[in-house]
């Protein structure tokens, strides 16, 4: 099943959207292992209906959605992350009640090797010194840079081979979206993660990035090296507002 020696994530013609009118019209995307891609585009393009509708919680209207070869649609939201999707939506998604080892545990909780779920934990207190230190508070006490990365930490625990991030720079001081930056551009080089990352911060986002997608009102305008878009100015300033 899947060809390995294509695409890990091809997207063909993806229509979708909340109602009557669609968000998303005709998006061709494509994600190789080990590839970091940077989606950005001005506040309504729909870069988190991108994420919501590749993640289950959106169900496209046409198009098609392939992971290693095989049809997304139609799979529930946790079958995805046994698959090797996590999806980490804008605003974090802590819970605040429980501790960081508890939001922790639940990212892991349905896996059978319990070895290597401890292993995966240990691997995020390692990524996220704040977090090790931080271990048995509650979420409400953490910062918004803590936050963060518990939300990505809980992702990673599962082992995915494919991250969805919206947006983990929103809020957060300067020095903190560079350390997730720098981490995720760790993380490609050393375990070959592949990251689709929705991100408000084009600098940032193509600093790391291998390609960059541009959207605007649901449809896909560019598609490129994400060097030559971010030195682009007449693209910056059509579509991206600087």
């Amino acid at each position: 099943m899947g060809d390995p020696a294509g695409s890990q994530l091809r997207v063909r013609g993806l229509t979708a959207g909340y109602g009557a009118a669609p968000v998303l019209r005709g998006i061709d995307l494509d994600i190789d292992p080990g590839q970091i891609v940077a989606v950005v585009g001005a506040n309504g393009a729909g870069k988190t209906t991108l994420l919501r509708t590749l993640s289950g919680l959106v169900e496209p209207t046409e198009g098609s959605m392939t992971w290693e070869g095989d049809e997304l649609r139609g799979t529930r939201v946790h079958d995805l992350v046994r698959r090797g999707i996590a999806h980490v939506p804008e605003g974090r998604g802590v819970i605040t009640e429980l501790t960081v080892e508890e939001n922790l545990r639940l990212g892991h909780v349905w896996r059978k090797d319990k070895d290597d779920a401890r292993r995966a934990t240990a691997e995020v207190f390692e990524f996220f010194e704040p977090l090790a230190r931080r271990r048995r508070s509650p979420g409400h006490q953490l910062s918004g840079g803590e936050r963060q990365m518990l939300a990505i930490g809980r992702a990673l625990v599962a082992r995915p081979r494919l991250l969805l991030l919206d947006e983990p720079s929103l809020g957060l001081a300067p020095k903190v979206t560079s350390q997730i930056m720098t981490l995720l551009k760790n993380l490609r080089d050393d375990t070959g993660l592949s990251v689709l990352l929705v991100e408000q911060n084009v600098r940032s986002a193509m600093s790391i990035a291998d390609r960059g997608v541009v959207l605007s009102l649901g449809e896909v305008v560019v598609t490129d090296d994400a060097a030559r878009i971010a030195e682009d100015d007449d693209l910056r300033h059509a579509y991206l507002g600087f």
